[in-house]
């Protein structure tokens, strides 16, 4: 409370006395006894009248005690009944449930994992992937500055996620492991990794790498097969021992048909392995008749051109060459689509020709670019431009419809430079990115696509794409996300197919322990994006003709639907609009692929280096008694108690509103008895 606020309370004591006196002390009419009742009952309700005007704040002080968190992350993945530790790891649960002493010093929570990290209800152990890490990055966001040591429940094998064992400078917290699965070390023969390409010419031939991993004592030698349809294709002696326990297995084999073709890769079991799921790994190749060739004509060297060249080259069914202009224009011919970077009067006989053979263009254009010659080289579009520069940043059009991009962030992109001036497509056209100068909209586009006379074309004005893509890396740790953008870009470009107005996106085959998702787009009859659709897709499987159909939701401006529940197969399926008599159909394989069940046993190794790494210790389930016990004893784990204190106006004290109220209900009271009313 201020100076200037205990002044006016003085100041109101003294008007209330004043007026009281002036009442009832200066030629009252009543007794003295009656003058000094009615005098304090009504100094007390005008001072507390002039109190509730003058509103100064109390402080407040609140104690509470906090206990210490105790966060459990429970492995939720198949591994755990793989190693027939579902039990166990159930009893482990139980019992820090019923221990009452923990529960009374810790906020005790429970979460599990496999791909994510959720709350835990009920353990099913049927997850596809076992990601540690981000259990553990989780629990360090969600109890950042707070006590709060770690439970992890798990066997430590890891299939997704940057190692754990070593992320413990961003754990601030002690983690406890309860390690489940045996420690034991069993003889042990697996294919490691198994790698090749995801797609194939036809006759040509495909590189394949396996890498083969023994454990156990002395020398084993056993054969590496592999088969298609049940018949070898190849077959490789492997020797392995203590000290030299991987064996790179490094082959070709041709792609003699078009379609998908399914391989079976098997290392002989040795007779006493525990674990022989490991020994066999299957894998399949798209074996294609075709692809989309590009072609960079380029007048400069540039960064953006590597980035174009990553990005398109990501997808093997793609090629990409680059020329000079002066060579372009005989061979333009050969190319599905022809990128023009930063055209300039040397681009003169390429424009030429691509007029001539009415060939698909993707125009990117910068601060090298001469748009003099652009203007009158075509009157698609046009930018008056002026000897000056300028930084841009984009943001997506979401209604955008003639292939469906997701948003990876392009507001958040580094700015590209351009040439300052405001581009002017002078030609029925879609635009991708808009333009926006210090975050405001410039009404320019950044990136548009065009279709003049059965061809396609888009313009891309800004240069230095290849911060982008660095961008995105860095925000996801994979360029996925931007290459499968400029992939869209091409597929659509590179093609004069006329479009359809349901698309259906999907690859011809997945493996199970991977996403298995399948997309679309509805258009209206004007070729609008139709947000408000109803699709369905009737998946059937085409051995056991058992059919099923799943709603497809919308996602930003496509529609999606994830069949990750399917069983490892081949199927068939059609997706269809609801109340129209439009459908598309289509096939795809589901490749069995369990990595949950090529463990052996615990990774107690990891798990033990975590717990020395972050000042915990690791623990076995038969020893989840002295583990509570640590914890219950642990004299670094206390409640605090927590003060806090705040400002209460004085008008939200209600009791001062009750004492006005019984004032004037007591001065009634006594008047009416003294009949003075």
């Amino acid at each position: 409370m201020n100076l200037e606020t205990i002044l006016y309370i003085v100041i109101a004591a003294i008007i209330s006395l004043i007026v009281t006196v002036f009442i009832y002390g200066y030629k009252t009419k009543y007794s003295n006894t009656l003058a000094w009742i009615f005098g304090v009952l009504r100094f007390t309700t005008l001072f507390s009248i002039l109190l509730l005007l003058i509103n100064p704040s109390l402080d407040s002080q609140s104690y509470t005690i906090e206990k210490p968190k105790l966060p459990v992350i429970v492995d939720n993945s198949f591994s755990i009944v793989a190693l027939n530790q579902a039990q166990q790891s159930s009893n482990v649960i139980a019992a820090l449930r019923k221990n009452k002493a923990l529960n009374k010093k810790f906020d005790v929570s429970y979460f599990k994992f496999g791909t994510e990290f959720q709350l835990l209800d009920t353990l099913s152990f049927d997850k596809k992937n076992t990601n540690i890490s981000n259990a553990l990055t989780s629990i360090s966001e969600l109890f950042d500055s707070q006590i709060a040591p770690t439970i992890l429940v798990t066997d430590g094998n890891q299939t997704l996620g940057a190692d754990y064992q070593y992320i413990n400078s961003k754990l601030p917290h002690s983690v406890y492991p309860i390690i489940l699965g045996d420690s034991i070390q069993y003889q042990d023969l697996k294919i490691q990794s198994l790698t090749s390409n995801r797609y194939s010419f036809l006759k040509n031939k495909f590189p394949v790498e396996a890498i083969v991993s023994y454990n156990g004592k002395g020398s084993v030698t056993s054969d590496f097969v592999v088969t298609k349809k049940g018949r070898v294709v190849y077959r490789e002696t492997v020797s392995l021992s203590q000290t030299n326990n991987t064996h790179v297995v490094s082959f070709s084999l041709p792609a003699q048909s078009v379609g998908l073709q399914d391989y079976t890769v098997t290392i002989k079991a040795l007779e006493q392995e525990k674990n022989k799921v490991n020994n066999t790994k299957g894998f399949a190749v798209e074996v294609i008749d075709q692809t989309t060739n590009v072609l960079v004509v380029s007048d400069i060297l540039h960064p953006d051109l590597g980035m174009l060249k990553n990005a398109i080259t990501t997808n093997q069914q793609r090629s990409v060459t680059f020329i000079k202009p002066q060579d372009a224009a005989s061979v333009i011919n050969d190319y599905q689509l022809i990128i023009l970077y930063q055209p300039n009067r040397a681009f003169a006989a390429v424009y030429k020709q691509l007029q001539k053979l009415k060939k698909n263009t993707f125009v990117f254009t910068g601060v090298h670019t001469d748009w003099s010659f652009i203007n009158t080289v075509q009157s698609h579009y046009t930018k008056e431009v002026v000897n000056q520069n300028e930084r841009v940043t984009a943001n997506l059009n979401t209604n955008y419809g003639a292939f469906g991009i997701s948003p990876i962030g392009f507001a958040d992109f580094p700015p590209l430079q351009t040439k300052f001036g405001s581009l002017s497509i002078n030609t029925p056209n879609q635009t991708i990115l808009e333009q926006y100068v210090d975050g405001i909209a410039s009404e320019s586009p950044m990136l548009a696509t065009l279709e003049i006379d059965a061809t396609r074309h888009a313009i891309w004005d800004g240069e230095d794409l290849w911060k982008w893509r660095a961008q995105s890396y860095r925000d996801t740790q994979s360029f996925e996300d931007f290459d499968s953008f400029i992939g869209k870009m091409v597929q659509y470009l590179g093609s004069n197919k006329r479009r359809s107005r349901l698309e259906v996106s999907g690859n011809s085959f997945y493996y199970n322990n991977t996403p298995i998702k399948i997309s679309a787009q509805y258009f209206d009859k004007s070729f609008v994006f139709d947000p408000r659709a109803e699709l369905e897709i009737t998946v059937a499987n085409r051995k056991t003709k058992k059919s099923t159909t799943y709603p497809l939701l919308l996602k930003n401006n496509f529609y999606e639907v994830d069949l990750n529940t399917l069983d490892a197969g081949s199927y068939s399926y059609t997706i269809s609009v609801r109340d129209q008599q439009i459908s598309r159909s289509g096939s795809f394989t589901i490749l069995e692929f369990n990595i949950e069940q090529q463990f052996s046993n615990a990774n107690s190794k990891s798990l033990q280096r975590l717990a020395s790494k972050t000042n915990g210790a690791a623990y076995y389930p038969e020893q989840i008694d002295e583990l509570i016990n640590q914890l219950i004893t642990n004299q670094s784990y206390v409640s605090t108690e927590k003060i806090q204190q705040k400002a209460v106006p004085l008008i939200f004290i209600k009791w001062l509103l009750g004492l006005i109220a019984l004032c004037l209900s007591i001065e009634w009271f006594i008047r009416k008895f003294n009949g003075l009313i």
